[in-house]
């Protein structure tokens, strides 16, 4: 059971927060598709004052997501758009909730995990309630404040600098903490999936999931059918490696077949009344 003082992301919740995350996550795409607009433009379609588009910009380049300047807003790389939290929070629902949903099978009562900065993750974050006694290790403030209060949820929070487009501590001091600590379970998802390897845009984050994976005894993998037609620069993991990769029922039926050939633990995530459906096991 939660506490009244765990905080999960706006877009899980309701009233203005909800709906202030709604309205950036809506300026964010008209930027990126149109490319650059005036802020003026922006004010009037979406019936707000120029300040509160003012403020909503300052978050959202603050994440990294656009860049404001004389009047307009600008879309930044797309490298870095897809890396923000807030872009990816918007971003397949339906399927992470399959995906968060069926790896919570995979956690038992009493074990230490390690949850990286992945909105796939959240998701499954914010049912942990359901298998207490836990230890929690992360280095995403995101999962610190929701978790924060929750009954017989013990947090180990893992330091270093802080980014804002990603909610999380990254660097040295992040990767020194991580390898004194050894974990029953690390829970991931990737950026995007090429060639049966994981990969990120950041290398920085790179260097963090690589830590959290050499420090735990087992290994699973969230991941929604988009991620096999993305791609990003820095390799991560074989997905060989892991011991459980989780995809959401969407998913194509060849990735599938050929992950199965190579003896990947695969376990596609039932949608919503469906009988779940095993792939090979342990």
């Amino acid at each position: 059971m939660t506490s009244q003082g765990s905080t999960w992301p706006a877009s899980s919740g309701s009233g203005r927060q909800s709906r202030q995350a709604e309205r950036q996550q809506e300026i964010t795409d008209v930027v990126i598709a149109e490319g650059t607009v005036r802020i003026d433009d922006l004010a009037e379609r979406f019936g707000i004052s120029a300040m509160t588009v003012h403020r909503d910009l300052d978050e959202l380049e603050a994440r990294g997501l656009l860049r404001k300047s004389r009047g307009m807003a600008t879309a930044m790389s797309t490298s870095l758009i897809e890396s923000s939290d807030v872009y990816r929070l918007a971003r397949q629902n339906q399927e992470k909730e399959e995906v968060a949903r069926a790896a919570l099978d995979y956690i038992e009562p009493g074990q230490a995990i390690f949850l990286d900065d992945s909105t796939t993750v959240l998701r499954l974050a914010q049912h942990l309630h359901r298998k207490t006694p836990l230890t929690v290790i992360t280095n995403v403030l995101t999962h610190l404040n929701g978790l924060n209060g929750v009954r017989d949820i013990s947090l180990i929070a893992l330091g270093g600098d802080y980014h804002n487009w990603c909610s999380a501590f990254m660097g040295r001091m992040t990767l020194e903490a991580i390898a004194r600590l050894r974990a029953d379970t690390f829970i991931m998802s990737t950026a995007a999936i090429t060639d049966d390897m994981c990969f990120h845009q950041s290398p920085e984050t790179v260097d963090v999931k690589r830590a959290m994976f050499e420090s735990s005894k087992r290994r699973i993998l969230l991941v929604d059918h988009t991620k096999f037609e993305r791609r990003a620069l820095h390799a991560l993991v074989r997905l060989e490696e892991y011991d459980l990769v989780v995809v959401d029922s969407k998913t194509d039926e060849a990735h599938i077949s050929r992950m199965e050939a190579q003896g990947i633990n695969v376990l596609v995530a039932p949608r919503a009344g469906h009988t779940e459906r095993r792939r090979s096991e342990d």
